[in-house]
């Protein structure tokens, strides 16, 4: 693979400030220097944010396609407009192009590229093998643990159901290793009959390993061969009168049928496949993922890609799938709704990424298609549930900018709150709520840093916190502003041009009997800026955040304070606003009232749960720490030798000389650090 970076040579040697040029003449610049090759291309904009990711056989074919003034849907017309430089990466093949134009996708997240937006990994179950009584548990993560690792399973909770139900069918232990090698007598699951127990040799380790092996045969989809093996036990102990080791495969058995009928669906003939269903209305577009592993059903996701409404449902679920599999594990068969475009170049890909045969069908009848629509099915009412819940969270939004008169519905809400326990510790958490409910990536948390703030101090704790968020929010605007006036004039020809060419799509769709309602939202960015602030209290901290919004000029954000009624009774909130004397409340059935008393609670919920992360990485911090040259090995061997940090702390030069690691003069640090502290 080769790189290669074409540089548009406008800049001036003096250093001087250079008007920024966008548009069909700076793509044109590059043509004479590109290969007819496959590669990946990057389209930046004026402040160098890469805002498209594309691959293609020929890059000199598919970039001057970006040079005609015509023929270009509104969205690639403005991309074309935005475009002020770009960057290539020539590859062997196109089969490479698309791997990396997937993993790039991803990292840069490209405002005119479908994106995935749920990238969370997937949860998968881990027998450990590096102890001699072997663990199951959940596992997320890289696979750095020696064992066996069985998914994906589709969430955490199909996880821990299997895992328990394994439980009860192998006895396998889910203990951590350090409780497993402190026990002295058997535990409450060995009980209840969840674990053979073989910390305290009620197992010899040789049996367990064998229940260790029966879990493992069941888990890659022997699962038949298993529960005749057990049939065959429990019938050979009943006829030799020992009942109890009958009862204790008919036990397993049992558990192995809640396993199985826990599975929902499991067809037949599909070992391991993922099945992708995309359903497609009100310009958005659902997907929803199906894993099949040995045969059985391990739940499944629903995904909202984010992607322009003029798209259609198969280029979505084309580029979807690439995204999908940068990172994750590559099954033998793909099952598609839709035929997708690159289909042939996406098995290949996806071949040369598992170094294994990878098929992609669109099943056309059998068991297959059944599966297919099952998860279309879904797909349709999981769409059908966002877009309820889409309508819903919008009027709500509207009935606040009534209720609190606000001129226009607020599309992004902020809401404060402060943590803390007599001042220590303190954090301040700001949630973030729009028209598609929560929107988490934006959430932030500020540590209270300033050391003039009295412990408790609520006031101040709020008044810093309010000061940092909106110090930047100021100086991205400025900046902002600077960059739009260096280069308008130029963007102002690049504007017509988008322009132009948008009037003639729009006048050919208006031939064509459609209408540019579809492509209403389609440069609909969530805003940085808030339209109201809600503050966790009442007219005290209002007048704090009125102050800071009024020393930053930033006074058409609306604020309100909402406090809490009476005895703290939820459902009797006074609500305060500047310049008005008395407060007002809502009606207690008002859903106005219980919408802001949920982004109250998600407010108070995420301060404290920063809070409590920040006390116990406070607790887990050991004195030794700050001493400069005490790194883990040598804290292990100090903490090893004396105890504890304050035995350290108490212990002479020649003590602390006869640990281990520790040099006289290293030695003599420790003790002076400590009785400096003293002194």
């Amino acid at each position: 693979m080769s790189a290669l970076l074409a540089a548009d040579g406008d800049a001036a040697g003096d250093g001087a400030a250079v008007p920024v040029v966008t548009g069909p003449e700076v793509i044109q610049r590059y043509l004479k220097l590109l290969p007819a090759a496959p590669g990946v291309y990057r389209m930046l904009d004026a402040e160098g944010n890469v805002i498209y990711v594309g691959k293609a056989r020929s890059l000199k074919a598919r970039v001057s396609n970006y040079t005609r003034l015509g023929g270009h849907t509104n969205r690639i017309a403005r991309m074309i407009a935005t475009t002020a430089s770009m960057e290539f990466v020539s590859v062997r093949t196109e089969a490479e192009a698309l791997l990396l134009e997937a993993n790039l996708i991803k990292r840069f997240r490209p405002r005119f590229n479908v994106l995935m937006r749920d990238d969370k990994s997937f949860p998968y179950i881990l027998i450990a093998r590096d102890t001699p009584a072997p663990q199951i548990l959940k596992h997320r993560g890289a696979r750095n643990r020696k064992g066996d690792y069985f998914g994906p399973f589709a969430s955490a909770g199909a996880v821990s159901r299997t895992i328990n139900m394994l439980e009860r069918a192998f006895l396998l232990r889910s203990c951590s290793d350090s409780v497993y090698e402190s026990r002295t007598r058997p535990c409450l699951l060995h009980q209840i009959k969840r674990c053979a127990a073989p910390c305290t040799g009620e197992i010899s380790l040789d049996e367990y390993g064998h229940l260790v092996d029966e879990a493992v045969r069941f888990l890659r989809g022997e699962s038949q061969n298993v529960r005749r093996m057990y049939q065959s036990l429990m019938e050979e102990a009943a006829a030799c009168l020992e009942y109890e080791r009958a009862a204790r495969y008919r036990d397993r058995l049992s558990a192995l049928a809640h396993v199985t009928a826990d599975q929902s669906i499991n067809p037949e003939g599909i070992e391991e496949a993922d099945v992708f269903a995309a359903a497609q209305e009100g310009g958005q577009t659902c997907i929803e993922v199906f894993f099949f592993r040995t045969g059985q059903n391990w739940g499944n996701r629903a995904y909202f890609p984010k992607a322009d409404r003029a798209l259609s449902v198969e280029e979505v679920l084309d580029s979807f799938i690439a995204q999908f599999y940068d990172d994750k594990p590559v099954p033998r068969l793909i099952l598609l709704s839709h035929d997708v475009p690159s289909r042939e170049l996406l098995a290949e890909a996806l071949c040369i990424k598992s170094e294994r045969r990878t098929e992609i069908q669109v099943p056309q009848r059998g068991t297959k298609l059944g599966i297919v629509d099952h998860a279309l099915a879904n797909a349709r009412e999981a769409l059908g549930r966002k877009l309820a819940e889409s309508s819903s969270q919008r009027r709500l939004l509207e009935g606040v900018a009534e209720r609190f008169g606000l001129p226009e519905m607020p599309r992004r809400i902020e809401v404060y709150d402060n943590s803390h326990i007599q001042g220590t510790n303190a954090v301040g958490g700001m949630i973030v709520a729009g028209p598609d409910g929560f929107v988490k990536g934006q959430y932030r948390k500020f540590n209270i840093k300033s050391q003039t703030i009295t412990p408790g101090d609520d006031y101040g704790m709020m008044r810093e916190v309010l000061t940092r968020r909106f110090k930047r929010l100021v100086a991205s605007e400025n900046k902002e502003a600077r960059k739009a006036d260096a280069g308008l004039v130029e963007n102002v020809e690049a504007a017509e041009l988008a322009g132009m060419i948008a009037a003639d799509n729009a006048s050919a769709a208006a031939m064509d009997g459609e209408t540019s309602e579809s492509n209403a939202s389609e440069d609909d960015v969530f805003p940085d800026r808030p339209d109201l602030v809600l503050i966790d209290g009442g007219a005290g901290q209002l007048a704090v955040a009125r102050e800071v919004m009024s020393e930053l000029g930033l006074n058409d954000i609306h604020l309100i304070g909402v406090a809490k009624g009476p005895d703290r009774d939820a459902g009797r909130e006074h609500f305060h606003f500047p310049f008005r004397e008395r407060p007002i409340m809502l009606e207690p059935r008002d859903p106005v009232l219980y919408f802001v008393q949920r982004l109250r609670d998600e407010a108070h919920r995420f301060a404290i749960g920063s809070h409590r992360t920040r006390r116990s990485m406070a607790i887990a911090a050991s004195p030794l720490d700050e001493i400069e040259g005490i790194g883990p090995r040598r804290r292990r061997a100090l903490m090893s030798h004396f105890g504890s940090a304050k035995a350290v702390s108490r212990a002479g030069v020649e003590d602390l000389k006869a640990v281990d690691g520790i040099s006289a003069e290293m030695a003599r640090r420790i003790y002076d650090h400590f009785h400096e502290r003293r002194s």
